[in-house]
């Protein structure tokens, strides 16, 4: 019983922590399209020319941005395992119960 509480702390603590991954990657986002559209308003040549000059100012905002999406993903994937331990300790318990009513 101890376990599934702790589980479920941990549980509220990741989904805190999901929030603030959310948050960090609408940011980059946002940095990155900023960065990438000033870039290509500044660049002259022609569109091809302009988008791959912006793209290539913009490439350290992109790895913020990409390496943010990863952290939400890591904060999910770690969500999910506590999720599946507070379904499995949920299960355990119940079939102690059972066992004890007989």
């Amino acid at each position: 019983m101890q376990e599934l509480y702790e589980l479920t702390q941990e549980n509220r603590k990741g989904i805190e922590v999901y929030a603030e991954a959310m948050d960090s990657l609408a940011r980059a986002e946002n940095i990155l399209d900023k960065t990438e559209a000033h870039a290509f308003l500044d660049a002259a040549g022609s569109v091809a020319e302009r988008q791959a000059r912006a793209k290539l100012a913009s490439s350290e905002a992109r790895l913020e941005r990409d390496l943010a999406k990863a952290q939400v993903e890591r904060v999910r994937a770690k969500l999910r395992m506590i999720e599946s331990a507070i379904m499995a300790q949920a299960t355990a318990a119940k079939m102690v119960q059972a066992e004890m009513k007989l």
